[in-house]
C-alpha cells in the first residue's frame, strides 16, 4: 500500500493487528452530506439477513466536488471512510470492496479520477467501484439490483434507470445553475423569487413573504438580497421547503403553485429515463420499480409531493411500482460493492473450471 499524503487521517491502523474479518464500505455522497456504512462481507450462497448487519457508520458534509472542489471532497470522502472503518475495529486490510456513489460523478472521466484516487489508498486486492450517487439510491431499494428508475429529490435531484440487461439513462441532476427544478433548492429559489418579485409590485402578493421572514428572522423582504448571498450553499436555501408546503396547505396559490410546477418537473424527469429505456414496454403497462428517495418526497404532510409524482407517473405507465427504501443510501451503495464482489469472485471461479 502507497503512504497515502493525508496518512493523519488513518494512524488509528498503527494501534490495530492485521487480522480480522473481512468488510465491504458503502458510501452515499451527496451534496448536504456524506454518509459511509461498514458492513460484513457475507456468504454469497445464502439469502441477505434482515435486518442487515452494520458494523459501523460514519457521517461528514458536503462531498460533490462541482460544489466544494475536488480536494475538499477527497478529504471528506477520505476522513468518512476512516472514521467507519475505525468506528468498526477494522482497516484497509479487512476491506474486501468498496462503492463509492457520490453525486457529482456525471461522466466516465470523473469516475477514473476518483479511481485512481482510491487505487493510492487501499490495498491492490480491494475492490474498487465508483458510481453517480443516485445509483445507491436505486439499490437501497431494490436491495442492490440494478433495474427499474430511481427518483431523488432533496436538495438536487435526479432520475437514473437501469434494464436489467444493464443499459442505462439519466435525467435531470444537472445542478441548481442548470435546472434542477423540482429540488429542494428549486422549489425554495422560486419562493424567494415569489416574495421579491411581490415586494417589487411585479408579482402578487403571498403568504411566502410573512412566512420566510419570520423564519429567517429578517425585518423586510429587500434584506432576502443580502441573506441569499452572504453563503454560496444550496442546501441553506432548500432548507425552505417546509415554509412552501406549510404556505400551500394554508391555502396560498402561489406556494401552491410551485409545488404542483415541482411535481411536473419531477414526473417529466421519471418520465424521460422510463421512456428512453423502454422500461413501461410498448404499451406503457409493464412493471417496473421506481425507488423514491430525498426529503422533498418524504410522506410527512398534508401536501405530499412524492404522491403527487406517483399519481402524475402512474397515469401514463400504469405498471409504475412505487417503492420507499426501508435501507439509507449508503447501505445501497454497501449492497452494490457486495453484489459487484460476489459476481466477479463467481465469474473468476467459472474460469478456473
Amino acid at each position: 500500500m502507497k503512504k497515502y499524503k493525508n496518512g493523519e487521517i488513518w494512524e488509528f491502523e498503527q494501534q490495530m493487528g492485521s487480522g480480522g474479518r473481512q468488510v465491504i464500505l458503502g458510501l452515499d455522497g451527496g451534496t448536504t452530506s456524506t454518509v459511509c456504512i461498514c458492513m460484513p462481507v457475507l456468504p454469497f450462497s445464502q439469502p441477505l439477513p434482515d435486518p442487515l448487519p452494520v458494523l459501523a457508520r460514519s457521517v461528514a458534509g458536503c462531498s460533490n466536488h462541482n460544489s466544494i472542489g475536488e480536494s475538499a471532497a477527497r478529504e471528506t470522502l477520505e476522513q468518512v471512510m476512516a472514521d467507519a472503518l475505525s468506528n468498526s475495529g477494522s482497516n484497509r486490510s479487512n476491506v474486501g470492496a468498496v462503492c463509492l456513489a457520490v453525486s457529482g460523478v456525471n461522466h466516465p472521466t470523473d469516475q477514473q479520477r476518483i479511481l485512481n484516487w482510491l487505487r493510492d489508498i487501499f490495498p491492490s486486492h480491494v475492490r474498487l467501484y465508483v458510481q453517480n450517487d443516485a445509483v445507491a439510491a436505486l439499490a437501497s431499494g431494490t436491495m442492490g439490483k440494478l433495474h427499474g428508475c430511481v427518483l431523488i429529490a432533496g436538495t438536487g435531484t435526479i432520475a437514473y434507470g437501469f434494464t436489467e440487461d444493464g443499459r442505462e439513462a439519466r435525467a435531470a441532476g444537472a445542478g441548481p445553475i442548470l435546472g434542477d427544478w423540482g429540488s429542494g433548492y428549486g422549489i425554495a429559489a422560486q419562493a424567494l423569487t415569489a416574495v421579491v418579485r411581490a415586494y417589487d409590485g411585479r408579482g402578487p402578493e403571498t403568504m411566502l413573504t410573512s412566512s420566510i421572514l419570520q423564519t429567517l428572522e429578517l425585518s423586510a423582504p429587500d434584506e432576502l438580497i443580502g441573506w441569499t448571498y452572504l453563503e454560496p450553499s444550496w442546501a441553506r436555501i432548500a432548507a425552505l421547503v417546509p415554509v412552501v408546503v406549510s404556505c400551500a396547505e394554508a391555502g396560498d396559490q402561489v406556494a401552491n403553485n410551485i409545488l404542483l410546477d415541482s411535481v411536473q418537473e419531477l414526473a417529466l424527469s421519471v418520465k424521460a429515463v422510463v421512456q428512453r429505456l423502454g422500461l413501461g414496454g410498448e404499451d406503457g403497462k409493464n412493471s417496473f420499480p421506481l425507488v423514491m428517495v430525498g426529503g422533498v418526497l418524504e410522506a410527512n404532510r398534508r401536501w405530499d409531493i412524492g404522491k403527487e409524482v406517483i399519481n402524475c407517473i402512474s397515469k401514463a405507465y400504469p405498471g409504475t411500482l412505487p417503492i420507499r427504501p426501508k435501507v439509507e443510501p449508503a447501505v445501497g451503495a454497501a449492497l452494490l460493492a457486495w453484489n459487484f464482489l460476489t459476481n466477479e469472485t463467481q465469474n473468476e471461479v467459472g474460469t478456473k473450471r
